[in-house]
C-alpha cells in the first residue's frame, strides 16, 4: 500500500464501474484531469495498466479485474473503520448498488428494499433493472453489489441465495377459445400464437422449456417488458407465459384468461446473486439479512 492513497483506488473503482474517466470524475466532484491523474499515478505506483484504452471508453485488463475487488475491499474496509473510530452504533451509511430482474424490479420491489430503507435511512441505495442475464453480468464486473434475479444462473464466481418462489403463467385474451374450455390438454395448444420476452430474460428461457412440452406453435411478437407483452394480450394479439405476480389485478378485472395448465411446470426460484470474491461489507451484509428475513 505503500504510495497508493484512498483517493486513487476511489478514482480507480469509479473508472471501472463508469467505464470513463468522465463519468468518474462526475461522480466522485473531481476534473477530469485530476482523475486522470490519480489513474496514472496509481499506475505507475503498481507499475501496470490497469485498463485497456479504445477509443473514449477505458475497460479493465486482467490485471485491472484482478485488482477491482481488492480496491473495492479496502475501501470499504477504511469505512468501516472509520465507523469504528467514531460511533460503532451510528446509522449505516454509504451507497449500495443492486440490481433487479424485471420481474422483481417491476413488481416485487417493495418486497426487496421495504424494510432495508425503512431500517437504514440514511443509506443511498441505487436500483438498476434489467433482465437476468444483465444482472448477472453487472454482478460478475462488480458494477452492482448485489443481483436478485429469477431462474437459474450458472458461472463459477457466482453465488445464489435463495430468496422466494414464483411462478408463470399462460395469459389468454378472455376472447380467446382456450378462454372459454374448462379443462385443457397440451394438444388444445397447436399452432397458438405466441409473444415471448427477449433473448437473455429468465422468462423467455423458462417460456420455451414449457412450450417444448406443447405442440408447435408460433412467435408473433417479442417484447422486453411483462407489462408490454401483457397489454399485447389484452389487446388480443397473442398467447405468453408471464410472472402470476405481473397478471393478478388485469385477471382481478376481467382484462385477461389465466388459463389452467397442470400439465406444464412454471414454478421458478428468485434468488439473490453475489460474487464470490466480492467483500461482504457491514452494509451488504445487512441488506442480505433485510431481504432474507422479509417474508414472502
Amino acid at each position: 500500500m505503500i504510495g497508493i492513497s484512498p483517493r486513487q483506488l476511489e478514482v480507480f473503482v469509479a473508472i471501472a464501474t463508469a467505464g470513463s474517466v468522465r463519468a468518474a470524475a462526475g461522480q466522485l466532484h473531481l476534473t477530469q484531469p485530476a482523475a486522470s491523474m490519480a489513474l496514472a499515478e496509481l499506475e505507475r505506483v503498481l507499475g501496470a495498466p490497469l485498463f485497456d484504452r479504445t477509443q473514449r471508453r477505458l475497460h479493465l485488463n486482467a490485471h485491472g479485474r484482478h485488482l477491482l475487488p481488492l480496491a473495492q475491499e479496502l475501501l470499504e474496509r477504511m469505512r468501516e473503520l472509520g465507523r469504528h473510530a467514531g460511533d460503532a452504533a451510528a446509522l449505516l451509511t454509504g451507497e449500495l448498488r443492486v440490481g433487479a430482474s424485471n420481474t422483481v424490479g417491476n413488481y416485487l420491489v417493495g418486497d426487496l428494499l421495504g424494510g432495508f430503507i425503512t431500517a437504514h435511512p440514511q443509506v443511498a441505495l441505487k436500483l438498476h433493472v434489467d433482465n437476468t442475464a444483465a444482472i448477472v453480468a453487472g454482478v460478475l464486473d462488480y458494477s452492482l453489489d448485489v443481483g436478485c434475479i429469477e431462474g437459474p444462473a450458472t458461472h463459477p464466481d457466482l453465488e445464489l441465495l435463495r430468496w422466494r418462489d414464483d411462478t408463470l403463467c399462460v395469459c389468454a385474451p378472455t376472447s380467446h377459445p382456450l378462454a372459454k374450455r374448462r379443462r385443457l390438454r397440451p394438444e388444445d395448444f397447436a399452432g397458438a400464437r405466441w409473444i415471448l420476452r427477449e433473448g437473455g430474460s429468465a422468462t423467455r428461457d423458462q417460456a420455451e422449456r414449457a412450450l417444448a412440452a406443447l405442440p408447435a406453435g408460433e412467435t408473433v411478437l417479442e417484447l422486453d417488458q411483462s407489462e408490454a407483452i401483457k397489454q399485447a394480450v389484452i389487446a388480443g394479439l397473442g398467447l405468453a407465459l408471464l410472472p402470476a405476480v405481473a397478471v393478478t389485478h388485469a385477471q382481478a378485472a376481467g382484462r385477461l384468461a389465466v388459463l389452467r395448465t397442470p400439465f406444464l411446470s412454471l414454478k421458478r426460484q428468485l434468488s439473490l446473486a453475489l460474487h464470490r470474491r466480492k467483500y461482504r461489507s457491514v452494509l451488504l451484509r445487512a441488506f442480505l439479512e433485510s431481504v432474507r428475513s422479509a417474508k414472502a
